[in-house]
């Protein structure tokens, strides 16, 4: 890469994204693999809601959500997110732009199985995104699905895995002087080689 420091060394944008998380998790007080995501409804108005990041791929990110959510249903629908991983302790983001597909195989099950027995139930429970007259009827519908799925219910079949193949990445580093440090990484398609280029501040 073109006269790179270190912090931008690397072939691989994947491989570049998991160091910067790594050390972004040293001095992040609370979740820095937290995402700005980005979505367009059908009428093109944007909206924007912080998720968790869950899984980085060799080619791509996946979060995790109700399929049935608006971020769901717009992500889907425009089949394009984008999003911005920000660390303020280390002044440094990266901003990602690529093509949405459902996750809903055995790695979302995986990550299913991994979550808290409460928010297993809650996955089933919650009518994400929809109108809700009080705390004390989601907990009903909690202990409902207790009642006929256990505690330990499968993955729900509305409730899956956002997989975002990027097309764009760019990487930022703080700079004096606001002399910041990006270089941009694009492709024509999911399955093409990268181009790497350095912008002006």
């Amino acid at each position: 890469m073109m006269d790179a420091d270190a912090r931008f060394e690397g072939e691989n944008p994947f491989e570049l994204t998991t160091r910067w998380l790594a050390e972004a998790a040293k001095t992040e007080i609370n979740d820095p693999n937290a995402i700005a995501l980005s979505t367009v409804d059908a009428n093109g108005m944007p909206n924007v809601r912080i998720v968790l990041l869950k899984d980085i791929d060799e080619d791509s990110f996946v979060f995790y959500t109700n399929y049935t959510s608006v971020k769901a249903q717009e992500a889907l629908g425009a089949g394009t997110v984008a999003f911005v991983l920000h660390w303020k302790s280390l002044g440094r983001q990266i901003r990602v732009r690529g093509h949405v597909t459902k996750e809903d195989g055995a790695q979302a099950d995986a990550y299913y199985k991994s979550r808290s027995p409460l928010s297993r139930l809650g996955a089933w429970a919650s009518q994400q995104s929809q109108v809700l007259d009080s705390r004390k009827t989601l907990m009903d519908r909690v202990d409902a699905v207790r009642s006929e799925k256990g505690e330990d219910p499968d993955r729900p079949p509305f409730w899956g895995g956002i997989r975002v193949t990027p097309v764009e990445m760019e990487f930022w580093a703080d700079g004096e002087a606001r002399l910041h440090d990006r270089f941009r990484w694009t492709r024509d398609t999911p399955d093409a080689p990268w181009d790497v280029v350095r912008l002006h501040p």
